[in-house]
């Protein structure tokens, strides 16, 4: 069905062919005073709207507001469209949709009795009872369900998209209705299928089938007809009963299924296939349409219970320990990181290094990555030899304090739609998901994730969720529909695993620092709707950041002044360092192993690092005597003094490249080394050696050699390698991808009803035809434009100014297009008037020239 027809549908009224029910007939014994109480199309039950409950349909289905609508008739078109109702399907919880479902499969309208049978069956079910109006309610707001409760009727396109068809199942496993499915049957065959269920013989097709429908919907005639079928017609009915309805047949089938098709409880739905009629089979289910209802969500049970300040000190432990794997990671890549692949992101290589230099899995590193990358920490540079690097947002991040760099983190990932659990699988096309890479966006992960740990508030101070019944839990919120069910439910396993790396949650449980995420305000869960936050939104962000960050400060330890040197070259931190001190000995040594204690290792190269970085030999004997709670080991401080005392000996400028030394004997040993050759050496001067390589490389390969050159900039100082050296240009954070439209605010909501109860003020409004004209057809009565001379039309408007009153014109503007408005003109001069106009909600000033007509309003709007 296209769209103008759907713009038909939703005016039409119930007793014309083309209503929304499609019998086109009303039930009969309707008065007049009903058909006036009675909606007969959607778009008269929303118009009877107010317009509270138009704001909460408008805020339950945003994607009505794109753009908003003219007025209530284009409302409920777009309503009644496709893509929108399978979205606010998927929607539903899995009770409302079970409703819809049943209603689906009644007939149309139906009575809430109807509906409550088909949910209870003929036992009943009080929590099916009691919930039911609920979900009504449900699906009344959000327009999917309209008419009173004596005449239910479900969205024509809902109804196509979950009622049976052969193409497409019903979900409750019902077939087509006796009448659907004889629909193509011979008369001669209908009548022996009458005559063989012990009917009498009719005169026409139609009165035949109705007498079949009526004998398959009389329990206690059904039930004297099944008592004559062979036992093995019942194990045959028992296989179809709860779907699929529909089985094949032979040429020559067997004596029951035979006995079943001439009574007409099999009716043929192709030449080899027959279905079980649905009278019949809700007569064999006891009245029901699902197996099962469930009216109430499943509870999330508790697996383990911890003490709350042992969750909070675990959470803690674990939010120090992401810090410094989220910094170790982009330490990896401060002076040059992994290139970008042509298609974007990292390389299996370089993840699978990345991972090895972290000590982690490699779905753990992928996920490190993903978060930097998330918090605008890590992005490409940009340059013809692309490569990932740190970003100036990561100066600024280590600038803060630890609370605040967990918090920046963790609000980071609640609102990404970047998925990193799906690395390593594969697209539609096959190609395998790299991580960094372009396609990892998934627009449910912010939503599910914030449900997560939603759930985990909910439970006791302490307690860690069975994972099954927290996903049990997600699945009932969001039935599974195709692939997206089982993505949803991916995406929340994943945000069990990385929250608890996250430091979010402790053992399993929602930490204190974990719960003050979930602040209730549009700050976190409304981000990942739009493309940009609001300035609004943006403040209320850093205002949960900031109360994540203060009940983090009482759980994190305190920052040590100090470390313990051994003899063994190593030094041994037993808690975090403070900042300057975690910086400096980050470039004097490397980190051999992390836990309880971090441990350091001092090596001539790291030795040599700090040199380049501009430290000399005493600025290190005085740093680690300052900091060390041991005496300064000597084999340490023979280490610092023999590295300082070869540094710099070796200087390597650009020629191409050059190495000039004042101790021409260690050019000489160097010229005489073989392993030098590659590097084109050749002697200008006694104490100059030119190369055919470059300086980086030159550099690099002397200190393969075990030489500790040192680069020099062209007026011959010595170049001080910093840590911070390679930054890319500035920045954003990627942008979360939208999963629909934004949900609406409060002050958008107004404004749109405003502008559609206008609108349809406009369209719908009671119009006074002029006396002289009420018989020459001024276009005022019958739905055209109003047709006005100039001289009535400047008379009209200029009253109306007088008397403060509405109007209805007819407007074509400059491209030609016409519409017609209701305005309240405020001012006449000059050929022009200015007035308010209700369907645009804003005072406007319009030519008299191109108004084609006026007519006044029988009611003033105002």
């Amino acid at each position: 069905m296209g769209t103008s027809e759907r713009n038909r549908e939703a005016h039409v009224p119930e007793d014309s062919p083309s209503a929304d029910s499609g019998t086109g007939s009303r039930a009969a014994g309707g008065t007049g005073s009903r058909a006036a109480s009675t909606p007969r199309s959607l778009a008269e039950a929303l118009r009877a709207r107010d317009d509270a409950s138009l704001g909460a349909l408008l805020h339950a289905r945003p994607d009505l507001l794109s753009p908003v609508p003219n007025d209530i008739t284009q409302l409920a078109a777009r309503a009644g469209t496709r893509a929108s109702v399978v979205r606010a399907l998927e929607r539903l919880d899995r009770f409302t949709l079970q409703t819809a479902e049943a209603l689906a499969v009644a007939p149309d309208p139906a009575p809430y009795a109807t509906l409550l049978a088909l949910l209870t069956g003929d036992e009943g079910d009080p929590e099916t009872e009691a919930a039911l109006p609920g979900a009504l309610a449900d699906l009344r707001e959000q327009a999917l369900v309209w008419g009173p409760d004596d005449r239910l009727r479900l969205v024509r396109t809902a109804r196509e998209l979950l009622a049976p068809s052969p193409t497409h199942p019903s979900p409750t496993g019902l077939g087509p209705t006796v009448a659907e499915a004889t629909a193509g049957m011979s008369p001669g065959r209908i009548q022996e299928i009458v005559a063989a269920a012990g009917l009498p013989p009719t005169h026409d097709s139609v009165s035949a089938v109705a007498a079949l429908t009526k004998l398959f919907t009389d329990r206690t005639r059904m039930s004297a007809l099944l008592d004559e079928a062979p036992a093995e017609a019942h194990t045959v009915l028992g296989r179809l009963v709860w779907g699929p309805p529909y089985g094949e047949v032979t040429a020559h089938p067997s004596p029951p299924v035979r006995w079943l098709r001439d009574h007409g409880l099999l009716l043929p739905a192709s030449t080899r296939t027959v279905v079980l009629p649905r009278e019949a089979a809700l007569h064999l289910r006891a009245g029901r349409a699902h197996r099962t209802t469930e009216p109430l969500p499943p509870t999330v049970t508790p697996a383990k219970e911890h003490r709350p300040q042992l969750v909070d000190a675990n959470a803690a432990g674990q939010a120090v320990g992401a810090l410094d794997a989220v910094e170790d990671l982009l330490k990896e890549v401060d002076q040059g990181g992994p290139a970008v692949l042509r298609a974007g992101g990292l390389s299996v290589r370089d993840l699978r290094r990345t991972a090895t230099a972290l000590d982690v899995p490699e779905t753990v590193a992928a996920f490190w990555a993903e978060l930097a990358y998330a918090a605008g920490l890590l992005a490409s540079d940009g340059e013809a030899d692309e490569r990932y690097a740190p970003t100036p947002a990561y100066d600024d991040w280590l600038a803060l304090p630890v609370q605040n760099r967990w918090a920046r983190l963790a609000t980071a990932w609640l609102t990404a739609t970047r998925t990193a659990g799906l690395v390593g699988g594969q697209d539609s096309k096959g190609r395998t998901l790299s991580a960094l890479g372009p396609d990892l966006d998934r627009s449910a992960a912010p939503e599910v994730r914030r449900r997560v740990l939603e759930l985990l508030a909910g439970l006791p101070e302490g307690a860690a969720p069975d994972p099954d019944s927290l996903l049990a839990r997600l699945r009932w919120e969001r039935p599974a529909r195709g692939g997206t069910g089982e993505l949803r439910t991916r995406i929340a396993r994943w945000t069990l695993t990385e929250a608890e790396l996250l430091g979010v949650t402790g053992r399993g449980a929602l930490s204190t620092h974990g719960r003050a995420l979930l602040t209730p305000g549009p700050a976190l869960g409304a981000t990942a709707a739009g493309p940009r936050p609001t300035a609004a939104r943006a403040a209320r962000a850093t205002q949960v950041e900031s109360a994540a960050a203060a009940l983090l400060v009482p759980h994190l330890p305190e920052p040590l002044d100090h470390v313990l040197l051994q003899a063994d070259l190593t030094a041994v931190a037993p808690g975090p360092l403070q900042r300057p001190l975690a910086e400096t000995l980050s470039v004097l040594a490397d980190v051999e192993s992390k836990g309880g204690a971090t441990v350091y290792r001092f090596t001539p190269a790291s030795v040599r690092r700090a040199l380049d970085a501009g430290r000399a030999a005493a600025d290190l004997h005085a740093f680690l005597g300052a900091h060390s709670r041991t005496p300064v080991p000597q084999p340490l401080t023979y280490l610092i003094d023999d590295v300082a005392r070869r540094h710099g000996h070796l200087r390597i400028g650009a020629a191409s490249a050059y190495v000039r030394c004042d101790d021409d004997s260690l050019l000489n040993e160097i010229l005489a080394d073989k392993r030098s050759q590659p590097l084109g050496l050749r002697r200008l001067a006694p104490t100059v050696v030119a190369a055919q390589t470059d300086p980086a490389t030159l550099l690099d390969g002397l200190r393969s050699l075990g030489y500790a050159p040192a680069a020099e900039s062209a007026e011959g100082d010595v170049l001080i390698t910093r840590s911070d050296a390679r930054r890319t240009p500035p920045r954003t954070a990627p942008a979360p991808v939208p999963e629909g439209p934004p949900v609406p605010d409060s002050t958008l909501l107004g404004a749109a009803v405003k502008a559609i109860r206008a609108g349809d003020l406009a369209s719908t409004v009671v119009r006074r035809e002029p006396a002289e004209a009420a018989g020459a057809g001024t276009g005022a009565g019958n739905g055209e434009l109003p047709r006005t001379t100039s001289a009535e039309t400047l008379a009209t408007v200029q009253a109306a100014a007088l008397t403060g009153s509405a109007v209805w014109i007819g407007y074509v503007n400059a491209d030609g297009a016409a519409s017609q408005r209701v305005i309240a003109p405020v001012r006449v001069e000059g050929g022009f008037v200015t007035a308010y106009d209700h369907t645009a909600d804003e005072v406007r000033t319009y030519p008299l020239h191109r108004i084609t007509g006026v007519a006044e309003l029988a009611d003033d709007p105002a």
